[in-house]
């Protein structure tokens, strides 16, 4: 199925979705394997890599601050690249364009922070949208410059420490892109730099740095939480790295299936980490027939098949300490919500307003525009099904989210009206394939078939 995804996306109530599926590679896994691997020493392999814009840009970044970047010669070869140790970025010779990707831009802040070269990173209009101080204020303690426009906001100039200073980082909230931004910064500065947690977060740069050589330990936090701490001028090793399917992106097609009834959908090679199954625990909750069989032979990261019927599900509170392991989960979990029975209650959910758009406004006028009941707080978002599909029949302004995007594809499937999109292009950044890979399953998606008039967007229902 090739649709044209500029121009939009309509998705129609389906059938039951049937079949086995594997998503896309993980987009944080791959984002640190390109750039751990343009650190190393040597040749790193990296299988599966999601070939999606935004770790497109991390891979072009890496490439234009002197790591050799391959890429494959054929469909599923691997992609191979030759670092150039810690403490070897050359300077760019030109700005460094990241798109879309906000991981991109704050992880890269790290390793650019104490290499004493100047860089700039820009990005597309949402991610200058986006504030970049959680990162800058702990990565100017080690004596990095940063020159940014008004709110933090990127294009922004980098000038690395040319004498880094390690830091003890508590951080204010929790983030795993500020985490790894601090920790990666610490890779070239000399002793021991310390990241201190108190809500634990996704863990994917601890496990990537350890498998590369990088001397790094976890260990509780003297007055609760965790202590990250790692050693600077490691001496990193190019290695083999297998990434896990994405469960950001296997979310999609997940829900979906647990929502439209009659539906049996199998996801093969699936992420299991731990910090990042938030969402498969609301699930469950919820009432959704859902199986996880993990597979025994994974390496470094935990990996399983998800097996998922279509039923009735329940509303439910949602702790707010879940947060961190499914902040990128909670747009198609309220599209579950909406189609649950009873009141769905997300609290502690804050961050979401500073992601590619504000998803909590931007979600909420979206679902009261095909007819769901709501309440928003500054943090929170309450959610009252009624245990039937809702009336759908809008075109949502995804503010260039993919997120928002594919969680309103989502919904279109059992809605009592069509559900469009206004953009379906931003999905490319995550989820390449994933209107084949839906249409495969029984997914009804298709390009609209007149421009649309209006949308609804943070503003209000057209």
């Amino acid at each position: 199925m090739t649709v044209p995804l500029s121009h939009g996306l309509v998705a129609r109530r389906s059938g039951p979705l049937s079949g086995t599926a594997r998503v896309p590679g993980d987009k944080s896994v791959s984002h640190r394997a390109v750039m751990l691997g343009g650190l190393a020493i040597g040749e790193t392999v990296v299988h599966g890599l999601l070939e999606g814009e935004d770790v497109l840009a991390t891979a072009a970044a890496m490439a234009a601050l002197g790591a050799t970047v391959t890429t494959p010669d054929a469909p599923g070869a691997p992609w191979r690249i030759c670092g150039v140790g810690v403490g070897g970025l050359a300077e760019p010779a030109c700005v460094l364009d990241l798109g879309n990707s906000g991981t991109s831009a704050r992880l890269l802040s790290g390793l650019l922070a104490t290499a004493p070269i100047f860089s700039v990173l820009t990005g597309d209009a949402s991610l200058t949208r986006r504030p970049m101080r959680r990162v800058t204020e702990p990565l100017s303690r080690m004596g990095a410059e940063f020159l940014t426009r008004s709110g933090d906001r990127l294009p922004m100039a980098i000038k690395g420490a040319p004498l880094p200073v390690p830091i003890d980082y508590v951080l204010p909230v929790a983030s795993a892109q500020v985490k790894s931004a601090v920790l990666l910064a610490g890779l070239n500065t000399p002793g021991e730099t310390t990241v201190i947690e108190r809500t634990p977060t996704r863990d994917h740069s601890e496990r990537m740095l350890r498998q590369f050589g990088a001397e790094i330990r976890c260990e509780p936090a003297d007055d609760g939480g965790e202590a990250i701490t790692i050693a600077g001028h490691p001496e990193l090793a190019g290695r083999t790295v297998r990434v896990p399917g994405d469960i950001s992106s296997a979310a999609f097609p997940l829900v979906a299936a647990a929502i439209v009834p009659g539906s049996e959908v199998v996801l093969q090679g699936v992420g299991l980490n731990p910090r990042r199954t938030g969402l498969i625990a609301c699930l469950e909750e919820m009432g959704a027939d859902l199986t996880v069989t993990p597979d025994p032979g994974a390496e470094d990261e935990p990996v399983g098949t998800l097996t998922v019927r279509g039923g009735p599900l329940v509303g439910i509170d949602v702790p707010p300490e879940r947060t961190p392991s499914m902040i990128d989960e909670y747009p198609v979990l309220m599209v579950a919500a909406a189609c649950a029975a009873g009141t769905t209650r997300m609290a502690g959910i804050g961050e979401l307003r500073v992601k590619e758009s504000d998803r909590i406004a931007t979600m909420a006028a979206g679902l009261a525009a095909c007819g769901v009941k709501l309440e928003v707080e500054p943090d929170a978002m309450v959610i009252h099904g009624t245990g039937r599909p809702p009336a759908g029949g809008a075109t949502v302004a995804t503010a260039l989210d993919h997120r928002i995007a594919m969680s309103f594809l989502v919904l279109g499937l059992v809605a009592d009206a069509p559900v469009a999109v206004d953009d379906a292009a931003p999905i490319a950044t995550s989820f390449p394939g994933f209107v084949e890979l839906m249409g495969g399953l029984g997914a009804d998606l298709s390009a609209p078939s007149v421009p649309s008039a209006s949308a609804a967007g943070p503003g209000g229902a057209p």
